[in-house]
């Protein structure tokens, strides 16, 4: 752990290895300060391994700064960071992810050539380009499931309304695989396989991204008026889920070393 000058640590923070904190950070231990209709109880504070805190920023108590998340120099921390995420500001929001500079379907293309499906660095997170017609009448954008959607779903939802500073997704499935589409507006989505991350901004109804089992999935920056539709491999299940991007991190290396 790095510690600069002119931060002070009190017992209700846990901080984890190789985690870097700059000058004047502030860790407050009481969200409503001499208040007498709130309890004095202190919560705790969790800085996980590997984040990085900036000079004079400001973390609320009761927060996780997730794994090697990065909250820039005099943002004000109000709520948990997820693993990976970068945030600035008064109060702090989520800007970036880690390693995972945005891109579109037309930078990832070879030569700006359009391609029905497109490898990406993310292990076997695939980027769909479905055919679209149009003429006086109007604009229709067809996949077939099994083959421009490499599955058949039997579900599908859909996400829309979502405040500009939320973020959805940051899970991954055990074995569900998911097919992303934006049909209206724009939407970031970050893909993680454990090793590379990558992330694609999906803002034309015709482009959908492809998210395999076990690949952990945020889909975050919506603009005010986007609807992203989601077709899913399996019908909801509460014990399919990763919530926890440790675990995830855990089981994608045992995977790997060919452990169960």
């Amino acid at each position: 752990m790095t510690l600069k000058c002119g931060v002070q640590l009190w017992d209700g923070i846990t901080i984890e290895d190789d985690v870097f904190i700059g000058p004047n950070a502030t860790f407050t231990n009481d969200p409503f300060p001499r208040s007498k209709v709130y309890p004095q109880e202190f919560a705790r504070t969790v800085i996980r391994r590997g984040a990085s805190l900036g000079a004079n920023c400001t973390v609320l108590p009761g927060l996780t700064i997730g794994t090697n998340a990065m909250v820039g120099a005099g943002a004000v921390v109000t709520r948990s960071v997820p693993a990976n995420a970068i945030v600035v500001g008064n109060p702090a929001k989520i800007v970036g992810y880690v390693d995972a500079r945005p891109v579109c379907h037309e930078q990832i293309t070879a030569a700006g050539k359009v391609a029905a499906q497109t490898e990406t660095m993310v292990k076997g997170v695939t980027l769909h380009t479905m055919n679209k017609f149009a003429d006086l009448r109007g604009s229709l954008s067809v996949g077939n499931f099994g083959h421009a959607i490499p599955f058949k779903p039997v579900r599908y939802f859909m996400v829309y309304d979502v405040p500009t500073e939320e973020i959805r997704g940051e899970h991954a499935h055990r074995v569900c695989h998911q097919f992303l589409v934006a049909v209206k507006g724009l939407v970031h989505v970050v893909a993680d396989d454990g090793i590379h991350r990558q992330e694609f901004i999906l803002d034309k109804p015709t482009q959908g991204v492809y998210l395999p089992a076990m690949t952990w999935g945020i889909q975050y920056r919506y603009s005010p008026d986007a609807i992203l539709m989601v077709f899913a491999s399996h019908h909801y299940d509460a014990t399919d889920y990763i919530r926890d991007y440790d675990e995830f991190r855990i089981l994608t290396e045992c995977a790997g070393n060919g452990r169960p």
